[in-house]
């Protein structure tokens, strides 16, 4: 546990929040500062900074519970569909705890989370398919 890290002090109980499921290895929680109503976030316990550099078996414990929760708030909220997102690095935020975000979608909501879109060349796209095979 990081003693300054809010969802470490989450995860310890030692700070307020609004827990949806807990297990030995996640927490997911209500989002302090929701894009919608159920916007939820999905942390392992201990203090990783990437859901993808943990121990395989925490990766997966994560990820199931994301399946769990997005399952359980899309019929609890009567939401259209969800999106689920993880982002790494210093240009995210601030909150260093790995985290997954869980957003129930709905018709009129005004979540975007749109990417500017380009078109795959095919020799771009065989180089980057054998940089990324190389490292599987």
């Amino acid at each position: 546990m990081s003693e300054d890290c809010r969802f470490c002090q989450i995860a310890a109980g030692d700070r307020p929040a609004h827990v949806l499921s807990k297990d030995e290895r996640t927490i997911a929680f209500l989002d302090k500062q929701p894009a919608v109503t159920g916007h939820s976030v999905v942390i392992p316990r201990t203090h990783e900074e990437g859901v993808l550099t943990v121990d395989e078996q925490t990766s997966r414990a994560v990820f199931e519970t994301v399946r769990r929760v997005a399952t359980a708030l899309e019929t609890a909220l009567d939401a259209d569909g969800f999106s689920v997102f993880h982002t790494t690095g210093p240009l995210v935020g601030t909150i260093d705890h790995a985290h997954v975000h869980v957003v129930p979608r709905f018709t009129d909501d005004e979540v975007s989370l749109s990417l500017p879109r380009n078109s795959l060349e095919s020799e771009e796209a065989a180089a980057v398919t054998a940089r990324v095979r190389e490292q599987l």
